[in-house]
């Protein structure tokens, strides 16, 4: 999880310790072994939250409740690479550049960015996944506001209210120049059917207007509730009255609007931008407008804010623009900032970010139902990792998610991250998050693989078990090993509690909690004592106990779970219990 201790890379750090892994042949130590253990650093200093932006005051409040707060705004570029290794998070708004160089200059200490609104094109989001550092927005709060600013344009432009009102101001009475456009019965094409223009769509509808949409990744089943066509690009641009802007802007947004789709269009369209400027390329759309292509535009968004002030565009008659005034409703402006303050005090709480956009996106309900199962997805790899033995490396991992649940009602993004967090921080001093964690295995060539199994039950419970295998890996442990040959761990949630459920082909049952011991041995009474007693004598606390045999007086594996670390020489005894074969001390 994300962690607001200051200055610290990792929660986590690595050292190995000799003596841990014994085998019945011998009583000397045959490799070393990786133990990971929690950082001792002090987390009471509240961490640092530079406000780079003007946020409201009720947001500024429940920062305060939680973190020390830097309100410094109008930074310039250099001034902010220098402030930032100081802070924990930052929050900006549309008008600062988070960049490479600021990441860079934080030296691991940043761990969110949040920002205040929806679009994220002013952050270099692969930068702050390559650095593990969350980016999370305020989605909800603005929508309605943009929405209304957008009807709002739209209606402004149809009927030259901006014109007509600098007109009389200037002394003028000009009816006849003046006259505008019917909205009803024209046909609207929303380009960008998210919550903004799902929004506008409904309010448009409303006017009598008749809306069609296209956007790759929208549901066609909402836009038939809403009463709207999905339909393609060339296909929305060239049947259009009015154009309705919407998309965030990405490398294949980018001056989506140009000369050729301008060419496409209907003689006389007007064209309505409340979502990003560079989305529309400006030199072109002066170029349309004077053309008569394009009949009137308006615009709250520009490629360059604020834009120079000889802009052809600004200045053009039949163009009307506002200063990016989308989210500017004293209630959008509230809501954004409780909206994105409780974002970045959760995210530095280390709990699950339903707002990331750089981390596997899960609705909150998701969130909550798997909050267990995140837990013992991340430990079922950090128990993983640490049975592998030898110089290979892990390279190839399959993880099984058993589920009563279809495969499609089965998010496992956030388990897989989880997973690899747990495989790789463990042998690794990299921190690993829910941020960076795919970036990170591709970079070390880890390769997971997921697979499903469908089971009868209860589609109540999200899953089952989940089952994580390393192939291609020696042992410290071999009875680690399956009987197809990989690593195999596997474990469920009980009470939402996550349980070590299976080691290799021995069925066991311990809480994953603390530490865990696990011994091979021959089944045979009194065993468990002896264990228990060497622990005892050394105030180790047993929380958990229990063997997987194959059949009585044969091969068992007994798994003990401990809640402080046993002391080498402790270790060593348990190694000399006659019975014991092998075992291994795993620290969680």
């Amino acid at each position: 999880s994300l962690s607001s201790k200051p200055r610290l890379p990792s929660a986590f750090s690595v050292s190995f310790r000799d003596n841990l892994r014994f085998s019945r042949s011998s009583s000397r130590p045959q490799r070393r072994f990786l133990i990971i253990t929690a950082s001792a650093a002090s987390i009471s200093s509240k961490p640092t939250v530079l406000v780079a932006e003007k946020l409201g005051e009720a947001g500024l409040t429940l920062l305060k409740e939680f973190a020390n707060v830097d309100c410094s705004y109008s930074l310039s570029p250099e001034e902010l690479c220098t402030k930032i290794s100081l802070c924990d998070a930052l929050i900006v708004r549309s008008g600062t550049k988070v960049s490479r160089e600021v990441f860079e200059s934080a030296g691991g200490r940043l761990k969110v960015v949040g920002r205040a609104g929806v679009g994220i094109d002013n952050v270099d989001l692969a930068a702050a996944t390559e650095h593990g550092c969350l980016v999370v927005n305020a989605p909800t709060a603005n929508t309605v506001a943009a929405a209304e600013h957008g009807i709002a344009l739209l209606a402004a432009m149809a009927r030259n209210v901006a014109q007509a009102d600098a007109s009389m101001k200037a002394g003028k009475w000009q009816r006849n120049k003046y006259v505008g456009v019917s909205l009803v019965g024209k046909t609207l094409a929303v380009l960008g059917f998210g919550k903004v223009g799902s929004e506008v769509a409904r309010r448009a509808k409303g006017l009598g207007m008749h809306v069609i949409a296209h956007d790759p990744y929208a549901s066609a089943d909402r836009a038939r509730a809403i009463g709207v066509e999905l339909v393609n690009f060339e296909e929305a641009i060239s049947t259009a009255d009015f154009i309705s802007l919407h998309m965030p802007l990405t490398a294949a947004t980018n001056k989506m609007l140009n000369d050729e789709t301008f060419a496409k269009m209907k003689k006389g369209v007007r064209i309505v931008n409340v979502a990003r400027g560079g989305v529309i390329d400006e030199e072109a759309l002066v170029r349309a407008l004077d053309a008569g292509i394009v009949a009137q535009a308006a615009l709250d968004v520009f490629t360059e804010e604020p834009p120079k002030q000889d802009s052809k565009l600004v200045q053009h008659e039949r163009v009307t623009v506002t200063p990016h005034l989308g989210a500017s409703t004293i209630e959008a402006q509230e809501g954004v900032a409780i909206e994105i303050a409780e974002a970045v005090v959760g995210a530095l709480k280390g709990e699950l970010a339903a707002t990331a956009v750089n981390a596997p996106m899960v609705p909150a309900e998701v969130l909550t139902e798997l909050k267990p199962y995140v837990e013992l997805a991340e430990k079922l790899g950090r128990l993983a990792v640490q049975l592998v033995a030898g110089v290979s490396g892990v390279k190839n991992v399959k993880v099984s998610y058993a589920s009563s649940r279809a495969p499609d009602d089965l998010d496992t993004r956030l388990l897989r991250a989880m997973i690899t967090k747990g495989l790789i921080e463990p042998i690794s001093s990299v921190y690993v998050n829910l941020v960076n964690a795919d970036y990170t295995a591709k970079q070390r060539g880890l390769r997971i693989t997921e697979e499903r199994i469908v089971i009868d039950g209860s589609s109540e419970c999200p899953l089952e078990s989940i089952q994580v295998q390393i192939a291609n890996v020696e042992s410290k442990f071999a009875s680690a090993i399956s009987e197809s040959g990989e690593i195999k761990v596997e474990g469920q949630v009980k009470d939402g509690i996550p349980h070590l459920t299976k080691v290799g082909s021995f069925q066991v049952d311990v809480s994953l909690e603390g530490s865990i011991i696990l011994c091979r041995q021959v089944d045979q009474p009194g065993l468990i004592g002896k264990v228990g007693s060497i622990l005892g004598q050394e105030n180790v606390n047993v929380s958990f106990m229990s063997v997987g045999r194959i059949a009585p007086r044969k091969q068992a594996v007994m798994a003990i779970g401990v809640d402080d670390q046993p002391s080498k020489g402790s270790l060593q005894r348990i190694g000399e219990v006659p019975a014991i074969e092998e075992f291994v001390f795993l620290k969680l």
